[in-house]
This record gives structure tokens, C-alpha cells and sequence, in this order.
């Protein structure tokens, strides 16, 4: 029977608790969303307490591990991505699918800091998304409505908005300079055109003479080393939870072949990506 997008993936609500416990699928997450609709108290990320209020969005990866010091009573939904839900869709539309939204989860994870709530821009995207929140966990749980076409659709929404609002919040930042830099590539990195050093300086108002000796000073590697380890950062992150070929990443990330990525992870990882791949079986 052809899996579905419902397999691999847990919606969890939580109305008006006092204690919230740890969560079962920590081990076996790839990413998280958690949207706290209402209350106040503390989050503890990975050590780091947080305070929360209502309205809120915190993004979680693998090993990431969070509890609740609840304060007054909290409303919060939860949508994990457990480590399969990227390998084995059954159609071409859902491989399709499954791409932007891998992009979209990529986008939010390397353009925000996870130990903080996402700063949704509006009122107006806070009530969209208590509304999608509120549609999909209604369809994930309820037999007689779940519909996997609604479901795709929402969840699509959400993780639009969400990401649309962690550009906004990039480009709003008042970060140091090479940080902007950074979040920048990050966000426009499949875009070859967006972070040559031409486009970064013009983007940033820098000299095109300057902008390669700025960063260099800033991080210690050239831009061009900073984007390609970037770019090896994601292709191990596709070879470890989801099942693209060599050939899909490479082109992806703008390698000649397959054999040309094969060789370049030699120098991020010690090993080829192929026999890196084999390793995680």
C-alpha cells in the first residue's frame, strides 16, 4: 500500500495544561514546529531558559531537546517531522512536494536562531496561522475528516508563512554586519546568481574590491569556501533524511556530476558522500 504524507509525522495538541512532559519523539525527530496559541512561563531549550507568551513559534532540529516551566495555563500544538517523513513518497507530485518543502524547513532552520521564537510580522499572519494550526490538527485527528489533500495544502501554508516571516525578520535585523552577510547566503543559497561577491557587496553597499577581504577578516575563509561548505552542510543533511540520489544533489547544489560532489565531501567529511551514505545504513 503507498504511504502516505500522515505517516512519519505526529500533530500533537496541548489545551490549558499545567505541565506538559517530555517528549517521546525526541529521539526520532528530524524538525519540529511548536506554536504556543496561549500562556506564559519558560521554555528550556537545549540549557537555555526562554520566556514565552502567547502567539509564538520555536523550531526544533534533531538532538534539540526542550520543557516546559509552565506559568499559567499553556495552549500549544506541536507538528514533528520524524526522521523518515522525507524518503519514499509514493508519486511524482509528492517527490515535487516533498523538495519545496524540504527547502522551506531548511530556510527557517539556517536563517534563525532556535533558541528564540520566531517575531511573526503582523497580527494579521499570528491569526492566519492559529488558524492553519487549528485546520491541520483537525484533520490529522479526526478520522472522519482526515483528508490528505487539505493536509498537504496547510501544511504547505504554514510552513510558507513561517518562512516568509524569518526573511522579514533577516531582513529587519540589526545583527552585525557579517551576520546579515551570512543569513543572507543562507537564505538565497540555491540561487548562484544572488551570493556571488558582486551581488553580496551590492546587496550590502560594500566595494566589490572590499567585500571578499571584509569577510575573510570576519570568518577566516574566503566567501566562495564559506558558500561550498555551506552547500557540503545541506548535502549531508539530504544523504542522512531523505533518499535523493547523488546525481539529485549535485545538481541541486550546482556540482559538474556526481562524481564532482563525491570528491568535494572528501574534504568536509573525510569521506566520499557516497560511501558517507552507505555509512548511515
Amino acid at each position: 500500500m503507498p504511504r502516505t504524507i500522515f505517516e512519519n509525522m505526529v500533530i500533537q495538541k496541548f489545551v490549558d495544561k499545567t505541565s506538559i512532559g517530555f517528549c517521546q519523539y525526541t529521539a526520532i525527530r528530524f524538525f519540529e514546529i511548536l506554536f504556543i496559541e496561549k500562556g506564559n512561563g519558560k521554555l528550556n531549550i537545549n540549557g537555555h531558559n526562554i520566556t514565552y507568551g502567547d502567539n509564538q513559534i520555536f523550531v526544533f532540529i534533531p538532538n534539540d531537546k526542550y520543557n516546559f516551566e509552565i506559568e499559567t495555563p499553556t495552549t500549544v500544538t506541536a507538528i514533528k517531522f520524524l526522521n523518515n517523513f522525507f524518503t519514499n513518497f509514493s508519486s511524482d507530485d509528492d517527490v515535487v512536494q516533498q523538495k519545496e518543502w524540504f527547502k522551506k524547513i531548511e530556510t527557517i532552520l539556517y536563517s534563525t536562531n532556535r533558541v528564540n521564537n520566531i517575531k511573526l510580522s503582523s497580527d494579521t499572519e499570528r491569526n492566519s496561522l492559529l488558524a492553519l494550526f487549528t485546520v491541520i490538527f483537525n484533520e490529522f485527528t479526526n478520522n472522519e475528516l482526515k483528508n490528505e489533500l487539505i493536509l498537504k495544502a496547510t501544511l504547505q501554508s504554514i510552513l510558507h508563512i513561517i518562512s516568509r516571516n524569518v526573511n522579514h525578520e533577516v531582513l529587519q535585523s540589526e545583527s552585525s554586519k557579517i551576520q546579515q552577510i551570512i543569513n543572507y547566503i543562507h537564505y538565497n543559497i540555491h540561487d548562484a546568481a544572488l551570493i556571488s561577491n558582486q551581488a553580496i557587496a551590492s546587496e550590502f553597499n560594500i566595494s566589490k574590491n572590499y567585500i571578499g577581504q571584509f569577510f575573510k577578516k570576519q570568518m577566516g575563509m574566503s566567501i566562495k569556501k564559506y558558500i561550498l561548505n555551506h552547500k557540503l552542510k545541506l548535502a549531508e543533511t539530504r544523504l542522512k533524511y531523505t533518499d535523493y540520489t547523488l546525481s539529485e544533489i549535485a545538481l541541486e547544489f550546482g556540482f559538474t556530476d556526481s562524481s564532482h560532489l563525491d570528491k568535494t565531501f572528501i574534504s568536509y567529511k573525510g569521506v566520499t558522500a557516497s560511501n558517507y551514505k552507505l555509512q548511515l545504513k
